[in-house]
C-alpha cells in the first residue's frame, strides 16, 4: 500500500456509522427478499458504496482511523518499520 491510500476516516464514530450504514444494507438487501422481492437487492450497492468498495476495506480503514496520530511509518534504506508516534 502507498502512503497517499488510506481508507481511514476523520473520526471514529464516523467511520462506526459508515459501517452500520454498510453493513445494514447490504444485510437488509438479502433479508428483504421475501418481502420485496429482487427489487431489494438494489440495496447492495449502496451498501458497499457506504463501505467504500468492501467490508475487508471497511475492516482495513477502521484500524487506520484508530491507530491514526498513534503509529508512525519509517522507512530506511528499503526497510520500513512501523513505531510509536511521539507524544
Amino acid at each position: 500500500m502507498t502512503e497517499n491510500r488510506s481508507f481511514a476516516s476523520s473520526s471514529v464514530p464516523r467511520h462506526l456509522l459508515r459501517g452500520v450504514a454498510g453493513f445494514g444494507a447490504l444485510i437488509g438487501s438479502v433479508a428483504l427478499i421475501p418481502v420485496l422481492g429482487l427489487v431489494s437487492l438494489a440495496l447492495a450497492p449502496l451498501g458497499l458504496l457506504a463501505l467504500r468498495g468492501c467490508p475487508t476495506c471497511w475492516a482495513i480503514g477502521l484500524v487506520q482511523t484508530v491507530s491514526m496520530g498513534r503509529l508512525r511509518r519509517q522507512c530506511t534504506d528499503g526497510r520500513c518499520e512501523l513505531t510509536r508516534a511521539p507524544r
